[in-house]
Protein backbone atom coordinates (compact mmCIF):
# COMPACT_ATOMS: atom_id res chain seq x y z
CA UNK A 1 0.00 0.00 0.00
CA UNK A 2 2.89 2.34 0.73
CA UNK A 3 4.12 1.80 -2.83
CA UNK A 4 0.79 2.97 -4.20
CA UNK A 5 0.88 6.02 -1.96
CA UNK A 6 4.32 6.84 -3.31
CA UNK A 7 3.04 6.21 -6.83
CA UNK A 8 0.10 8.57 -6.39
CA UNK A 9 2.47 11.27 -5.19
CA UNK A 10 4.11 11.22 -8.62
CA UNK A 11 3.14 14.15 -10.83
CA UNK A 12 3.32 11.95 -13.94
CA UNK A 13 0.90 9.42 -12.42
CA UNK A 14 -1.49 12.14 -11.32
CA UNK A 15 -1.46 13.66 -14.78
CA UNK A 16 -2.05 10.23 -16.33
CA UNK A 17 -5.03 9.63 -14.04
CA UNK A 18 -6.42 13.06 -14.89
CA UNK A 19 -6.03 12.42 -18.62
CA UNK A 20 -7.79 9.05 -18.29
CA UNK A 21 -10.67 10.70 -16.40
CA UNK A 22 -10.97 13.49 -18.96
CA UNK A 23 -10.87 10.98 -21.81
CA UNK A 24 -13.61 8.91 -20.18
CA UNK A 25 -15.80 12.00 -19.67
CA UNK A 26 -15.25 13.14 -23.26
CA UNK A 27 -15.93 9.64 -24.62
CA UNK A 28 -19.16 9.32 -22.59
CA UNK A 29 -20.31 12.78 -23.65
CA UNK A 30 -19.58 12.00 -27.29
CA UNK A 31 -21.41 8.67 -27.15
CA UNK A 32 -24.49 10.18 -25.52
CA UNK A 33 -24.47 12.99 -28.05
CA UNK A 34 -24.18 10.58 -30.99
CA UNK A 35 -26.90 8.39 -29.46
CA UNK A 36 -29.28 11.31 -29.04
CA UNK A 37 -28.64 12.57 -32.58
CA UNK A 38 -29.05 9.08 -34.05
CA UNK A 39 -32.26 8.52 -32.08
CA UNK A 40 -33.61 11.84 -33.27
CA UNK A 41 -32.73 10.93 -36.85
CA UNK A 42 -34.45 7.53 -36.57
CA UNK A 43 -37.50 9.11 -34.99
CA UNK A 44 -37.66 11.64 -37.80
CA UNK A 45 -37.50 8.85 -40.37
CA UNK A 46 -40.29 7.00 -38.54
CA UNK A 47 -42.45 10.12 -38.56
CA UNK A 48 -41.92 10.52 -42.29
CA UNK A 49 -42.86 6.87 -42.87
CA UNK A 50 -46.01 7.21 -40.71
CA UNK A 51 -46.96 10.40 -42.49
CA UNK A 52 -46.78 8.63 -45.86
CA UNK A 53 -48.89 5.76 -44.46
CA UNK A 54 -51.52 8.23 -43.27
CA UNK A 55 -51.67 9.90 -46.68
CA UNK A 56 -52.06 6.55 -48.45
CA UNK A 57 -54.80 5.37 -46.06
CA UNK A 58 -56.67 8.67 -46.45
CA UNK A 59 -56.50 8.35 -50.24
CA UNK A 60 -57.86 4.81 -49.98
CA UNK A 61 -60.78 6.07 -47.87
CA UNK A 62 -61.42 8.97 -50.21
CA UNK A 63 -61.44 6.72 -53.30
CA UNK A 64 -63.12 3.56 -51.96
CA UNK A 65 -64.83 4.46 -48.77
CA UNK A 66 -64.86 2.40 -45.62
CA UNK A 67 -64.54 -0.95 -47.39
CA UNK A 68 -61.33 -0.02 -49.20
CA UNK A 69 -59.99 1.56 -46.02
CA UNK A 70 -60.54 -1.66 -44.07
CA UNK A 71 -58.96 -3.84 -46.76
CA UNK A 72 -55.95 -1.51 -47.06
CA UNK A 73 -55.34 -1.42 -43.32
CA UNK A 74 -55.83 -5.18 -42.98
CA UNK A 75 -53.35 -5.88 -45.78
CA UNK A 76 -50.76 -3.54 -44.37
CA UNK A 77 -51.23 -4.82 -40.82
CA UNK A 78 -50.38 -8.40 -41.90
CA UNK A 79 -47.04 -7.42 -43.48
CA UNK A 80 -43.82 -8.32 -41.58
CA UNK A 81 -42.74 -5.47 -39.34
CA UNK A 82 -46.02 -3.69 -39.93
CA UNK A 83 -46.92 -0.35 -38.43
CA UNK A 84 -49.68 0.10 -35.88
CA UNK A 85 -53.12 0.22 -37.49
CA UNK A 86 -56.12 0.85 -35.23
CA UNK A 87 -59.76 1.86 -35.86
CA UNK A 88 -61.50 3.23 -32.77
CA UNK A 89 -64.91 4.54 -32.08
CA UNK A 90 -65.68 8.13 -31.11
CA UNK A 91 -65.30 7.20 -27.44
CA UNK A 92 -61.87 5.59 -27.99
CA UNK A 93 -62.91 1.95 -27.96
CA UNK A 94 -60.77 -0.19 -30.30
CA UNK A 95 -62.92 -1.69 -33.03
CA UNK A 96 -60.26 -3.23 -35.27
CA UNK A 97 -56.54 -3.31 -35.82
CA UNK A 98 -53.35 -5.15 -34.90
CA UNK A 99 -53.10 -3.63 -31.40
CA UNK A 100 -54.64 -5.19 -28.28
CA UNK A 101 -54.67 -2.04 -26.15
CA UNK A 102 -53.44 1.51 -26.19
CA UNK A 103 -52.56 3.82 -23.36
CA UNK A 104 -55.69 5.68 -22.20
CA UNK A 105 -56.17 9.17 -23.55
CA UNK A 106 -54.29 8.65 -26.81
CA UNK A 107 -57.46 8.83 -29.00
CA UNK A 108 -58.48 12.11 -27.44
CA UNK A 109 -55.81 13.85 -29.54
CA UNK A 110 -55.92 14.54 -33.27
CA UNK A 111 -52.71 14.65 -35.30
CA UNK A 112 -49.40 13.56 -33.84
CA UNK A 113 -49.50 12.19 -30.32
CA UNK A 114 -47.94 14.69 -27.96
CA UNK A 115 -45.53 12.06 -26.57
CA UNK A 116 -44.63 8.41 -27.12
CA UNK A 117 -47.28 6.15 -25.62
CA UNK A 118 -47.42 2.52 -24.52
CA UNK A 119 -49.40 -0.22 -26.24
CA UNK A 120 -49.77 -4.00 -26.46
CA UNK A 121 -49.81 -6.10 -29.63
CA UNK A 122 -51.33 -9.50 -30.49
CA UNK A 123 -49.01 -12.52 -30.87
CA UNK A 124 -49.53 -16.21 -31.47
CA UNK A 125 -49.12 -16.86 -27.77
CA UNK A 126 -51.37 -14.03 -26.63
CA UNK A 127 -50.72 -10.43 -25.75
CA UNK A 128 -47.16 -9.09 -25.71
CA UNK A 129 -45.66 -6.95 -23.03
CA UNK A 130 -46.04 -3.22 -23.46
CA UNK A 131 -44.05 -1.28 -26.07
CA UNK A 132 -43.54 2.37 -26.88
CA UNK A 133 -44.77 3.97 -30.08
CA UNK A 134 -45.56 7.28 -31.77
CA UNK A 135 -48.67 7.72 -33.92
CA UNK A 136 -50.72 10.07 -36.05
CA UNK A 137 -54.48 10.09 -35.43
CA UNK A 138 -57.14 11.45 -37.79
CA UNK A 139 -60.97 11.39 -37.69
CA UNK A 140 -63.22 10.13 -40.48
CA UNK A 141 -66.46 11.76 -41.52
CA UNK A 142 -68.45 9.17 -39.61
CA UNK A 143 -66.60 9.94 -36.38
CA UNK A 144 -64.32 6.90 -36.37
CA UNK A 145 -60.77 7.53 -35.32
CA UNK A 146 -57.85 6.03 -37.28
CA UNK A 147 -54.45 5.55 -35.56
CA UNK A 148 -51.40 4.81 -37.65
CA UNK A 149 -48.15 4.56 -35.69
CA UNK A 150 -44.74 3.02 -35.48
CA UNK A 151 -43.03 1.06 -32.74
CA UNK A 152 -40.00 2.77 -31.16
CA UNK A 153 -38.18 -0.49 -30.58
CA UNK A 154 -35.42 0.27 -33.12
CA UNK A 155 -34.33 3.56 -31.49
CA UNK A 156 -34.59 1.94 -28.06
CA UNK A 157 -32.48 -1.03 -29.16
CA UNK A 158 -29.99 1.32 -30.81
CA UNK A 159 -29.69 3.36 -27.62
CA UNK A 160 -29.22 0.24 -25.52
CA UNK A 161 -26.64 -1.17 -27.94
CA UNK A 162 -24.63 2.06 -27.93
CA UNK A 163 -24.73 2.32 -24.16
CA UNK A 164 -23.62 -1.27 -23.78
CA UNK A 165 -20.79 -0.63 -26.23
CA UNK A 166 -19.83 2.45 -24.21
CA UNK A 167 -19.77 0.51 -20.97
CA UNK A 168 -17.68 -2.27 -22.51
CA UNK A 169 -15.28 0.26 -24.07
CA UNK A 170 -14.92 2.14 -20.78
CA UNK A 171 -14.38 -1.12 -18.92
CA UNK A 172 -11.67 -2.24 -21.38
CA UNK A 173 -10.08 1.21 -21.32
CA UNK A 174 -10.13 1.30 -17.52
CA UNK A 175 -8.68 -2.20 -17.22
CA UNK A 176 -5.99 -1.42 -19.80
CA UNK A 177 -5.19 1.85 -18.05
CA UNK A 178 -4.85 0.07 -14.72
CA UNK A 179 -2.55 -2.59 -16.23
CA UNK A 180 -0.38 -0.03 -18.01
CA UNK A 181 -0.46 2.22 -14.98
CA UNK A 182 0.64 -0.63 -12.73
CA UNK A 183 3.43 -1.68 -15.10
CA UNK A 184 4.75 1.85 -15.58
CA UNK A 185 4.31 2.69 -11.93
CA UNK A 186 6.09 -0.46 -10.80
CA UNK A 187 9.01 0.29 -13.10
CA UNK A 188 9.06 3.90 -11.89
CA UNK A 189 9.05 2.77 -8.26
CA UNK A 190 11.93 0.37 -8.91
CA UNK A 191 13.94 3.14 -10.51
CA UNK A 192 13.13 5.47 -7.63
CA UNK A 193 14.23 2.78 -5.17
CA UNK A 194 17.53 2.34 -7.03
CA UNK A 195 18.06 6.10 -7.05
CA UNK A 196 17.20 6.24 -3.35
CA UNK A 197 19.70 3.46 -2.54
CA UNK A 198 22.43 5.21 -4.52
CA UNK A 199 21.57 8.52 -2.82
CA UNK A 200 21.88 6.93 0.64
CA UNK A 201 25.35 5.59 -0.22
CA UNK A 202 26.34 9.01 -1.57
CA UNK A 203 25.07 10.73 1.60
CA UNK A 204 27.08 8.19 3.61
CA UNK A 205 30.21 9.55 1.91
CA UNK A 206 30.71 7.22 -1.05
CA UNK A 207 30.92 9.79 -3.86
CA UNK A 208 31.98 7.11 -6.33
CA UNK A 209 28.34 5.98 -6.48
CA UNK A 210 26.28 7.10 -9.48
CA UNK A 211 22.54 7.23 -10.04
CA UNK A 212 21.31 4.53 -12.43
CA UNK A 213 20.69 5.46 -16.07
CA UNK A 214 18.32 3.15 -17.92
CA UNK A 215 19.12 4.39 -21.40
CA UNK A 216 15.53 5.27 -22.30
CA UNK A 217 16.24 8.98 -22.36
CA UNK A 218 13.20 9.82 -20.22
CA UNK A 219 13.05 12.38 -17.40
CA UNK A 220 14.56 9.90 -14.93
CA UNK A 221 17.58 9.39 -17.18
CA UNK A 222 17.99 13.13 -17.76
CA UNK A 223 17.82 13.77 -14.03
CA UNK A 224 20.28 10.96 -13.28
CA UNK A 225 22.76 12.18 -15.90
CA UNK A 226 22.60 15.75 -14.57
CA UNK A 227 23.11 14.59 -10.99
CA UNK A 228 25.91 12.22 -12.05
CA UNK A 229 27.69 15.11 -13.75
CA UNK A 230 27.32 17.11 -10.57
CA UNK A 231 28.61 14.19 -8.49
CA UNK A 232 31.63 13.83 -10.75
CA UNK A 233 32.34 17.51 -10.23
CA UNK A 234 31.91 17.21 -6.46
CA UNK A 235 34.08 14.09 -6.35
CA UNK A 236 36.78 15.85 -8.31
CA UNK A 237 36.63 18.87 -5.99
CA UNK A 238 36.75 16.63 -2.92
CA UNK A 239 39.67 14.70 -4.36
CA UNK A 240 41.40 17.99 -5.02
CA UNK A 241 40.64 19.08 -1.47
CA UNK A 242 42.14 15.88 -0.07
CA UNK A 243 45.21 16.33 -2.24
CA UNK A 244 45.54 19.92 -1.11
CA UNK A 245 45.30 18.90 2.53
CA UNK A 246 48.00 16.26 2.14
CA UNK A 247 50.26 18.37 -0.04
CA UNK A 248 49.94 21.50 2.08
CA UNK A 249 51.10 19.54 5.08
CA UNK A 250 54.06 18.26 3.02
CA UNK A 251 54.98 21.28 0.91
CA UNK A 252 54.40 24.08 3.41
CA UNK A 253 56.01 22.37 6.37
CA UNK A 254 59.51 22.89 4.97
CA UNK A 255 59.25 26.64 4.18
CA UNK A 256 57.51 27.28 7.48
CA UNK A 257 60.31 25.44 9.31
CA UNK A 258 62.91 27.49 7.44
CA UNK A 259 60.97 30.64 8.21
CA UNK A 260 60.91 29.82 11.92
CA UNK A 261 64.60 28.94 11.99
CA UNK A 262 65.57 32.19 10.26
CA UNK A 263 63.41 34.15 12.67
CA UNK A 264 65.08 32.40 15.62
CA UNK A 265 68.52 33.09 14.13
CA UNK A 266 67.63 36.76 13.63
CA UNK A 267 66.89 37.07 17.34
CA UNK A 268 70.29 35.71 18.24
CA UNK A 269 72.29 37.75 15.73
CA UNK A 270 73.81 40.91 17.13
CA UNK A 271 75.35 42.31 13.93
CA UNK A 272 72.95 44.67 12.11
CA UNK A 273 73.90 43.71 8.55
CA UNK A 274 73.68 40.02 9.28
CA UNK A 275 70.31 40.53 10.95
CA UNK A 276 69.12 42.49 7.93
CA UNK A 277 70.13 39.62 5.64
CA UNK A 278 68.27 37.16 7.86
CA UNK A 279 65.13 39.32 7.84
CA UNK A 280 65.28 39.63 4.04
CA UNK A 281 65.40 35.83 3.89
CA UNK A 282 62.33 35.70 6.12
CA UNK A 283 60.53 38.15 3.85
CA UNK A 284 61.50 36.10 0.81
CA UNK A 285 60.15 32.91 2.41
CA UNK A 286 56.99 34.79 3.41
CA UNK A 287 56.50 36.07 -0.14
CA UNK A 288 56.77 32.52 -1.45
CA UNK A 289 54.11 31.37 1.01
CA UNK A 290 51.87 34.29 0.00
CA UNK A 291 52.29 33.40 -3.66
CA UNK A 292 51.30 29.82 -2.87
CA UNK A 293 48.15 30.86 -1.07
CA UNK A 294 47.30 33.41 -3.76
CA UNK A 295 47.55 30.65 -6.36
CA UNK A 296 45.28 28.45 -4.26
CA UNK A 297 42.76 31.25 -3.89
CA UNK A 298 42.86 31.93 -7.63
CA UNK A 299 42.23 28.25 -8.44
CA UNK A 300 39.33 28.19 -5.96
CA UNK A 301 37.79 31.28 -7.53
CA UNK A 302 38.09 29.83 -11.01
CA UNK A 303 36.69 26.41 -10.05
CA UNK A 304 33.81 28.06 -8.18
CA UNK A 305 32.95 30.05 -11.31
CA UNK A 306 32.99 33.36 -9.42
CA UNK A 307 34.79 35.05 -12.32
CA UNK A 308 32.47 33.65 -15.02
CA UNK A 309 30.47 36.90 -15.06
CA UNK A 310 33.65 38.77 -16.10
CA UNK A 311 33.73 37.04 -19.47
CA UNK A 312 33.94 39.26 -22.56
CA UNK A 313 35.25 39.18 -26.08
CA UNK A 314 39.05 39.36 -25.86
CA UNK A 315 41.65 39.39 -28.63
CA UNK A 316 43.70 36.29 -27.90
CA UNK A 317 46.29 37.22 -30.55
CA UNK A 318 47.16 40.43 -28.68
CA UNK A 319 47.44 38.62 -25.32
CA UNK A 320 49.82 36.01 -26.78
CA UNK A 321 51.97 38.65 -28.51
CA UNK A 322 52.24 40.73 -25.33
CA UNK A 323 53.17 37.63 -23.31
CA UNK A 324 55.92 36.68 -25.79
CA UNK A 325 57.33 40.22 -25.66
CA UNK A 326 57.25 40.23 -21.86
CA UNK A 327 59.01 36.87 -21.43
CA UNK A 328 61.61 37.25 -24.15
CA UNK A 329 64.18 38.87 -21.79
CA UNK A 330 63.59 36.14 -19.18
CA UNK A 331 64.22 33.46 -21.80
CA UNK A 332 67.43 35.15 -22.97
CA UNK A 333 68.64 35.41 -19.36
CA UNK A 334 68.12 31.65 -19.04
CA UNK A 335 70.11 31.05 -22.21
CA UNK A 336 67.05 30.21 -24.31
CA UNK A 337 65.34 31.66 -27.31
CA UNK A 338 61.64 32.48 -27.43
CA UNK A 339 59.84 32.23 -30.76
CA UNK A 340 56.24 33.29 -31.27
CA UNK A 341 53.91 32.34 -34.12
CA UNK A 342 50.62 34.18 -33.68
CA UNK A 343 47.72 34.05 -36.09
CA UNK A 344 46.24 37.57 -36.16
CA UNK A 345 42.65 38.46 -35.36
CA UNK A 346 41.86 35.47 -33.13
CA UNK A 347 39.20 36.30 -30.53
CA UNK A 348 37.60 34.25 -27.79
CA UNK A 349 34.94 34.83 -25.19
CA UNK A 350 36.84 34.77 -21.93
CA UNK A 351 38.57 36.48 -19.03
CA UNK A 352 41.65 38.39 -20.12
CA UNK A 353 43.33 38.27 -16.71
CA UNK A 354 42.95 34.51 -16.30
CA UNK A 355 44.06 33.70 -19.84
CA UNK A 356 47.12 35.91 -19.38
CA UNK A 357 47.96 34.26 -16.06
CA UNK A 358 47.65 30.81 -17.65
CA UNK A 359 50.08 31.79 -20.45
CA UNK A 360 52.52 33.22 -17.89
CA UNK A 361 52.43 29.95 -15.93
CA UNK A 362 53.17 27.90 -19.05
CA UNK A 363 56.05 30.17 -20.10
CA UNK A 364 57.45 30.13 -16.55
CA UNK A 365 57.45 26.34 -16.51
CA UNK A 366 58.92 26.04 -20.01
CA UNK A 367 61.81 28.42 -19.22
CA UNK A 368 62.41 26.95 -15.75
CA UNK A 369 62.61 23.31 -16.85
CA UNK A 370 64.50 23.99 -20.11
CA UNK A 371 67.23 26.17 -18.61
CA UNK A 372 69.03 23.24 -17.01
CA UNK A 373 68.88 21.06 -20.13
CA UNK A 374 71.90 21.32 -22.40
CA UNK A 375 70.99 22.34 -25.91
CA UNK A 376 67.34 22.96 -24.98
CA UNK A 377 67.34 25.75 -27.52
CA UNK A 378 64.05 27.52 -28.07
CA UNK A 379 60.74 27.84 -26.26
CA UNK A 380 57.97 28.12 -28.83
CA UNK A 381 54.70 30.00 -28.35
CA UNK A 382 52.09 29.37 -31.02
CA UNK A 383 48.48 30.43 -31.63
CA UNK A 384 46.48 29.01 -34.53
CA UNK A 385 42.99 27.95 -35.50
CA UNK A 386 42.36 24.22 -35.87
CA UNK A 387 39.44 22.10 -36.98
CA UNK A 388 38.56 21.30 -33.37
CA UNK A 389 38.98 24.85 -32.04
CA UNK A 390 41.64 27.45 -31.27
CA UNK A 391 44.99 26.06 -30.11
CA UNK A 392 47.41 28.05 -27.96
CA UNK A 393 50.52 25.98 -27.26
CA UNK A 394 53.79 26.42 -25.41
CA UNK A 395 56.55 23.94 -26.39
CA UNK A 396 59.97 23.44 -24.82
CA UNK A 397 62.84 20.99 -25.33
CA UNK A 398 63.48 20.11 -21.70
CA UNK A 399 63.24 16.69 -20.04
CA UNK A 400 59.48 16.52 -20.65
CA UNK A 401 56.87 14.60 -18.68
CA UNK A 402 56.40 10.82 -18.99
CA UNK A 403 53.05 9.85 -20.50
CA UNK A 404 52.01 7.99 -17.34
CA UNK A 405 52.54 11.11 -15.19
CA UNK A 406 50.67 13.67 -17.27
CA UNK A 407 47.44 13.24 -15.35
CA UNK A 408 49.37 13.78 -12.12
CA UNK A 409 51.22 17.00 -13.00
CA UNK A 410 47.97 18.94 -13.35
CA UNK A 411 47.05 18.11 -9.76
CA UNK A 412 47.75 20.60 -7.03
CA UNK A 413 51.20 20.55 -5.43
CA UNK A 414 52.32 17.63 -7.61
CA UNK A 415 55.88 18.14 -8.89
CA UNK A 416 58.13 15.69 -10.71
CA UNK A 417 61.09 17.30 -8.97
CA UNK A 418 60.89 15.20 -5.82
CA UNK A 419 63.81 17.05 -4.29
CA UNK A 420 61.94 20.38 -4.61
CA UNK A 421 65.24 21.95 -5.73
CA UNK A 422 63.55 24.27 -8.21
CA UNK A 423 61.37 27.15 -7.07
CA UNK A 424 57.66 26.78 -7.51
CA UNK A 425 54.46 25.70 -5.83
CA UNK A 426 53.25 22.87 -8.03
CA UNK A 427 50.08 24.86 -8.77
CA UNK A 428 50.87 26.28 -12.22
CA UNK A 429 49.27 23.60 -14.37
CA UNK A 430 46.40 23.21 -11.90
CA UNK A 431 45.50 26.84 -12.46
CA UNK A 432 45.81 26.47 -16.25
CA UNK A 433 43.49 23.45 -16.22
CA UNK A 434 40.95 25.32 -14.06
CA UNK A 435 41.06 28.28 -16.46
CA UNK A 436 40.40 26.03 -19.44
CA UNK A 437 37.46 24.33 -17.71
CA UNK A 438 36.00 27.77 -17.01
CA UNK A 439 36.33 28.59 -20.73
CA UNK A 440 34.77 25.23 -21.78
CA UNK A 441 38.10 24.23 -23.26
CA UNK A 442 40.64 21.55 -22.44
CA UNK A 443 44.32 21.12 -21.66
CA UNK A 444 46.50 18.74 -23.67
CA UNK A 445 50.05 17.59 -22.85
CA UNK A 446 52.27 15.94 -25.42
CA UNK A 447 55.95 15.37 -26.27
CA UNK A 448 57.66 18.07 -28.32
CA UNK A 449 60.21 15.67 -29.81
CA UNK A 450 59.40 12.03 -28.91
CA UNK A 451 62.54 10.75 -30.70
CA UNK A 452 64.89 12.40 -28.15
CA UNK A 453 64.45 10.73 -24.74
CA UNK A 454 66.65 13.27 -22.96
CA UNK A 455 65.21 16.32 -24.71
CA UNK A 456 61.77 15.16 -25.73
CA UNK A 457 60.37 18.33 -24.18
CA UNK A 458 56.78 19.12 -23.31
CA UNK A 459 54.11 20.83 -25.39
CA UNK A 460 51.19 22.17 -23.39
CA UNK A 461 48.19 23.12 -25.53
CA UNK A 462 45.21 25.20 -24.43
CA UNK A 463 42.31 24.28 -26.74
CA UNK A 464 39.50 26.85 -26.79
CA UNK A 465 36.18 25.77 -28.33
CA UNK A 466 35.61 26.83 -31.89
CA UNK A 467 32.24 28.42 -31.07
CA UNK A 468 34.03 30.83 -28.81
CA UNK A 469 35.95 32.26 -31.73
Amino acid sequence: MSRFRVLFKSTAVRLSALYILLFAICAATLVFYVTAMSERLLTGQIRDAVKQEVEQVQRAYDSGGMNLLLRTMERRARQPGANLYVIAGPSGDILAGNVASVQPGVFEEVGWASAPFSYQRYTDSGVERRHKAIANIFVLDNGLRILIGRDLGDPERFRLLVRQALMVALAIMGLGAIIIWFAIGRNALKRIDRMSDASKKIMAGDLSQRLPVGGSGDEFDRLSMSLNTMLERIEKLNEGLRQVSDNIAHDLKTPLTRLRNKAADALDIGDGETRRTALEGIISESDQLIRTFNALLMISRVEAGSVAAEMSAVELSAIVSDSAELYEPAAEEAGLGLSASVEPGVEVQGNRELIGQAIFNLLDNAIKYSSDTEGAGIVSLKLARRADGICLSVADHGPGVPADRRDDVVKRFVRLDESRSKPGTGLGLSLVEAVMELHNGRLELSDTDPDKPEQRGLTVSMIFPAKAA
